[in-house]
């Protein structure tokens, strides 16, 4: 016998998954390669929805063409949130494709498409907008929870919603579930309870450590996990991900280098340079070296080609504006105008060498006019990650070289970080086949199989 098909839409109700809440696209920009047309395609459709692509595949040019078609349907503004420094970049990105987009900080509205930096969220009301866009939208897990709240209940109330970002980590399943809450289909807790457990096992022994809960796939969960994930959000790391044409988007090489720095005494009245341990020894070992490391940064930016240098020390960034003739330093204590115009300044080609801290400039922006980076290392992987994406990404027409400057002591940390990378690169390999896979079943489900009942 078959499925009765009032069963059979019982069945599709009790399905978790992103509803279509969008409307048909109104307006595709012509400069749209075809993969990129798919994607402003699905996202409109969906209304609500996110895209985890990578860097620079067009997701700026993609959530510009959401807006505008919300705008069009809706005839309401459309607000676009970035990290600091982002907006001129997509103010001038907007201008190249026909979209007019203005800034704003202080809660006005002086066109349809509104952009402003995350802090500036509080002076805006959601009732001004129909739709709102989170751009980097990985950025809202470095928020506390607070300013995180803040944003997720402002997009609450706005009816159209798109997350656009390169480094949703696919192990972080927390992250994907404050995205769903973001845009409305599933709570992050209700998440986590419906398809995974946690390790209660190692529950005390975490908590000792100050590490967070480790959350692993109920035994049935895996699949229905990836397949309520691909019905409100998209992953892609190039087109054929999707089943398109890779064409232009190959990437140059990447060459990374790693130069180990002589230190004539080793740390603690050791007779020997051994790697630092625990944390606070390597944050004595990063200290203690600073001038050393940094010397070896400038002798390494000794040429006449763009060069990009990420500090995390104050000191170290004092010293290489200084030790490089011709450097220009972002620091957070500068006034916003300022740190803007030099990140324009670099881009525009007035600023050969630019120093600067990766939170304060290693989301969003494109610099692949640069091919030379000098870091370096620390433990975050999306840090190292976001920072090479600035220079090494589509669209770049020269091999790249990363040069992580570092001390014997530190090799621990380059090591960590590794790790960290091969696991990311595993897991989002994982999660592009899992999404494509569910897309297919997703497709081709149905209720309508027929069932055999037993003869009782």
């Amino acid at each position: 016998m078959s499925v009765h098909p009032d069963y059979q839409a019982f069945l599709q109700a009790k399905m978790h998954e992103g509803t279509e809440q969008g409307f048909e696209p109104r307006f595709m920009p012509p400069e749209a390669f075809d993969f990129q047309q798919a994607m402003i395609d699905y996202a409109v459709r969906g209304g609500r929805r996110a895209l985890f692509e990578d860097c620079g595949l067009g997701k700026t040019l993609q959530y510009l063409a959401w807006a505008q078609n919300v705008v069009e349907h809706t005839n309401c503004p459309v607000l676009i949130l970035t990290p600091f420094a982002v907006a001129a970049q997509v103010v001038r990105e907007a201008e190249r494709f026909g979209i007019e987009v203005r800034r704003s900080i202080d809660g006005s509205v002086p066109a349809k498409i509104v952009i402003t930096n995350y802090e500036r969220l509080s002076a805006f009301d959601p009732n001004d907008f129909a739709g709102v866009v989170c751009d980097e939208s990985s950025i809202l897990k470095g928020f506390d929870g607070a300013r995180r709240g803040e944003i997720t209940d402002f997009m609450r109330k706005v009816p159209y919603r798109l997350l656009a970002t390169a480094t949703a980590a696919p192990n972080d399943y927390i992250e994907l579930g404050t995205s769903s809450e973001a845009l409305g289909h599933m709570g992050h807790m209700d998440m986590l309870n419906r398809f995974f457990r946690n390790d209660q096992n190692n529950s005390a022994t975490r908590r000792m450590y100050g590490e967070a809960p480790k959350w692993r796939f109920k035994g049935h969960g895996e699949q229905p996990f990836w397949r309520w994930v691909c019905s409100w959000a998209r992953a892609l790391r190039q087109p054929s991900d999707l089943g398109f044409d890779n064409g232009r988007y190959a990437l140059p090489a990447l060459i990374e280098r790693e130069h180990y720095v002589d230190v004539d005494t080793p740390a603690n009245g050791m007779l020997f340079h051994l790697p630092a341990v625990t944390l606070p020894e390597q944050r004595e070992e990063k200290k203690r070296t600073i001038r050393e490391r940094c010397e070896r940064a400038a002798a390494l930016a000794d040429h006449k080609r763009p060069v990009l240098i990420w500090c995390q020390f104050n000191e170290e960034a004092h010293l290489l504006e200084q030790m490089i003739p011709d450097a220009v330093q972002v620091s957070g204590s500068q006034k916003d105008e300022v740190k803007e115009e030099r990140f324009m300044g670099f881009v525009d080609g007035g600023i050969r060498a630019l120093v600067t801290k990766h939170r304060i400039g290693a989301l969003g922006l494109n610099f692949q006019h640069c091919a030379h980076v000098i870091e370096f290392p620390s433990h975050s992987y999306e840090q190292h990650y976001q920072g090479v994406r600035r220079c090494w990404r589509f669209g770049q027409t020269r091999d790249v070289t990363v040069d992580t400057v570092l001390t014997e002591g530190e090799r621990r940390i380059i090591e960590n970080r590794k790790r960290k990378a091969a696991q990311a690169r595993a897991m989002f390999e994982n999660l592009v086949a899992e999404m494509n896979d569910a897309m297919v079943v997703s497709a081709a489900r149905s209720f309508a199989t027929p069932m055999e009942l037993p003869a009782w």
